[in-house]
This record gives structure tokens, sequence and C-alpha cells, in this order.
């Protein structure tokens, strides 16, 4: 594929990104409903735990709002103060856009680095029910990051494009 500039191309990534990230979102939605439920039969019904589904609950969520959180930044749907900036000059708001958008790429590499870090160092642990490595609940962090600075780059590349 041949793409007319990085900002197309940088543009196009955070789409499709989002597109498979909505599409984990869902399923890991499902798959956590699915083993809850089935949890909560079993332990009421049947009157025998599934001894893991909490683990696999705990992960899942902490999985889902991470990615969650990238889905809502990308939509731009996360809290914002629009109050004061949409009532700035144009100027003086292009200037707050870029430093908003440059802290975000900022942000996102500290927690690909540092999270990329966490996760080596609690790769040699074992979860207690699910018995899988430790990096792989930690391994949404640096995701994650990876992530938002693929949509942070798109948003300050699209507004720089603009001017």
């Amino acid at each position: 594929m041949e793409y007319k500039s990085p900002v197309k191309f940088i543009c196009r990534l955070s789409d499709r990104v989002n597109f498979v990230v909505e599409l984990c979102l869902c399923l890991l939605g499902m798959s956590m409903a699915i083993v809850m439920g089935a949890q909560v039969f079993c332990r009421y019904v049947l009157n025998h735990s599934i001894f893991w589904s909490e683990e696999f609950g705990r992960i899942t969520l902490v999985w889902l709002t991470f990615l969650g959180a990238t889905s809502a930044f990308k939509r731009r749907m996360h809290v914002g103060i629009e109050f004061f900036v949409r009532n700035l000059p144009k100027g003086i708001k292009r200037v707050v856009d870029w430093l908003v958008w440059t802290g975000c790429v900022v942000f996102s590499s500290v927690l690909i680095y540092f999270g990329l870090r966490f996760t080596s160092f609690v790769s040699a642990q074992k979860t207690a029910a699910l018995g899988i490595t430790m990096a792989i609940p930690y391994a949404i962090i640096p995701t994650s990051g990876l992530i938002l600075l693929i949509h942070s780059l798109a948003s300050l590349f699209r507004g720089v494009s603009e001017d």
C-alpha cells in the first residue's frame, strides 16, 4: 500500500488499530460474561465453584479497562475541559491543542517504557489459579501505551497538517 504522506499513514493505522481494539473489547466482554455467568450457575446450582474464574474475571476486567480507555481516547469520549479551550482565540487554541497532544505522546511513551520494564520484572512469577506468567496480565500496560501513542500521533499530525 502506498500512502501519500506520513499523516495519512498514521491516521489510517490509528483507525485500523482502533477497529481491532473494539473487536477485542467485544470478545473480552463476552468471554468475561460467559465465564462469570457459568461461575454463578456452578456455585449456586451445582454447588461447585470454578476455581480459576475469579482470577480470569479480574485479569479480563483490567484488560477491558485499559483497552476501553484507548478506544475512548481515539473517539474523544474521555473527560475533557473544553469550556476554556472552546472560548480561546484560534491561534492560542492551536498552541494549546499542540501542547495537549504532545503531552499525550510523552505520557504514552512513559507508559510503554515503564510498562515494559515492569512486565519484564514480573514475568518469572505465575498467577495463583490460572498458572500463567504475570507478564500476561501486565502486558496491557505497554500495549495500551503503544495504542495511545499511535492515536496521539495521529491527532498531533492531523492538527499540524490543518495549520
